[in-house]
């Protein structure tokens, strides 16, 4: 078959899956940032994955520091070669990948890496053993296999448009990974990969310290200490930030505005996917109701909460598509009108009781809205979305807690959550909506089931014509009009204070997993100490 070389426009995706939080940590600088050394840095974030194995999730969407991917995103999410050597050749049906390999590379223990680490590291993920909640992202792979120790060659059950994106998805070592149990094996926290850093420590719920690869391919790194602080409190990282124990962090608005003008910093601001939502589980009497869930998505304003809540740094959102995105379907724009909720509730038989709450078959209109600990984000839109929502008659009890206590009660409980993966709209809407993901993790949190939307899907993530997935990803948008298992509220653009040490420093378009992987720290490794 005739092949055809690619450069695809893209961005790194992220499941909805959200990451635990974590406890706030207790001096994660120990004295490195603050003291003028500039061959070091330690940032404030505020959550930490629950596994450092990419063959349970890790870095899937790239930038993981201590891996790498066969592909890679540069500033302008345009893909680029990392472990391959460039970029796939793609045969004409568009269900054969093939990847030439970059020759003389070593994992951090100087064990070379080659085509069976790839195809170990594709398979050990598909297999159903494997506790990755993300190997949906990887449904196309019929097939992987080496041909050679620099050449591998996928081959895809259908023509599945954005393949070339999962393939930063980092490589793991077999020769580690695969001699322990892929779920409980020392490979989970003590990872060795072939990537700029290497993981020195991890303090669960503190930090991640990662030094420099002295062997890494592309080149030490000019900062040879990387500190990643796990904060899960806004107000706590402002504060470490501000009296030196960090470099920088990730900030709300309202909290990244007060360094505006300090001297010696910098402040950058990312255009993201990131979305806060709230989910309407389908298996509570009120939240599950489609003329509940329709009276809310319009009775919210979504616009003040961009501007009270964001201080103008982001959007309003209908849904996981941003509205400046070209998937975005026009005409899916919900305006505020309390009126129209107050209608939409009268004609459902929803009757305001002697208290203003709607009351149906002896069903009051009310349910809890959970939000996480620490995260004031979350808390300011959940307190701001029951407000809407009282306004209308339906009663929705705000309450903070951590992943722990929030997952159990998923299932019949509202939870303020974040999601968003910006690039092909597969990456984002299929795990969030798909019907058989229900109940699994963080996948479709609210639980929705719509024929529909499950057709309009996979029609989507088969076909490779452009103008038949634009079509489905209509439909889908179409059809959480119709009924909303979520309410959107708002895509939200991340802010970031980093002291002003380094030249080189940038930002990428977001995901919802942000300051881990993301922030003015994604190219860390590039970074250049002023004089």
């Amino acid at each position: 078959m005739k092949a055809r070389s690619i450069r695809v426009p893209a961005a790194a995706a992220l499941a909805t899956a959200l990451s635990l939080g974590a406890a706030a940590c207790s001096n994660p600088g120990s004295g490195a940032a603050g003291n003028g050394t500039k061959d070091s840095a330690v940032v404030g974030i505020a959550y930490e994955p629950d596994s450092l194995s990419p063959l349970l999730g890790y870095g899937k969407d790239g930038n993981s520091k201590i891996f790498d991917g066969l592909l890679t995103f540069d500033d302008e999410m345009q893909l680029g070669p990392a472990l391959a050597a460039e970029l796939p050749k793609v045969a004409d049906d568009g269900r054969t990948y093939t990847y030439t390999l970059r020759q003389g590379v070593k994992f951090s223990d100087g064990k070379p890496f080659t085509s069976k680490d790839v195809v170990f590291t594709y398979r050990t993920i598909l297999d159903k053993k494997t506790n990755n909640a993300s190997k949906t992202e990887l449904d196309a792979i019929k097939d992987v296999k080496a041909a050679g120790d620099h050449t591998v060659v996928f081959t895809l059950k259908y023509p599945y448009a954005p393949f070339a994106e999962r393939t930063v998805l980092p490589i793991a070592p077999e020769h580690i990974a695969g001699k322990q149990d892929v779920n409980t094996g020392a490979f989970t926290t003590r990872p060795v990969g072939t990537g700029p850093y290497v993981l020195t420590n991890w303090s669960k719920g503190e930090k991640l310290s990662l030094k420099s690869n002295p062997g890494y391919w592309g080149g030490e790194p000019k900062v040879k200490k990387f500190t990643m602080a796990i904060i899960k409190d806004d107000d706590v990282r402002a504060t470490r930030l501000r009296t030196g124990d960090l470099d920088g962090a990730i900030l709300p608005p309202n909290l990244a505005k007060t360094f505006k003008d300090e001297a010696g910093r910098k402040s950058y601001a990312a255009k993201s996917f990131d979305y806060r939502t709230v989910t309407l589980p389908t298996h509570n009497k009120v939240a599950g109701d489609t003329a509940v869930r329709r009276a809310l998505d319009v009775a919210v304003d979504r616009q003040a909460m961009v501007d009270q809540i964001l201080e103008g740094a982001g959007k309003p959102a209908y849904g996981p598509v941003p509205t400046d995105s070209p998937w975005f379907a026009k005409g899916t724009e919900r305006k505020h009108d309390l009126n129209a909720a107050k209608k939409i509730l009268d004609e459902a038989g929803w009757k305001p009781g002697k208290d203003g709450i709607r009351v149906k078959d002896g069903v009051t209109a009310a349910f809890p809205l959970w939000y996480l600990s620490g995260d004031k984000l979350r808390q300011d839109h959940a307190l701001a979305y029951a407000s809407d929502a009282k306004k209308a008659g339906i009663d929705i009890r705000t309450q903070a807690g951590t992943w722990e206590v929030i997952m159990p009660r998923m299932k019949h409980d509202a939870v303020l959550a974040g999601g968003g993966a910006p690039g092909d709209p597969d990456f984002d809407q299929y795990s969030l909506l798909q019907s058989t993901l229900a109940g699994d993790g963080f996948n479709n949190m609210a639980q929705y089931d719509n024929p529909a939307v499950d057709k309009a899907l996979k029609d989507g993530r088969r076909s490779g014509e452009p103008a038949e997935r634009k079509a489905a990803y209509d439909t889908v948008q179409r059809e959480l009009v119709k009924n909303p298992g979520y309410t959107f509220l708002t895509h939200i653009d991340h802010l970031y204070v980093v002291d002003d040490k380094w030249t080189g420093l940038s930002t990428q378009i977001e995901p919802h997993d942000h300051g881990l992987a993301s922030g003015p720290w994604w190219n860390v490794e590039d970074w250049t100490p002023k004089k």
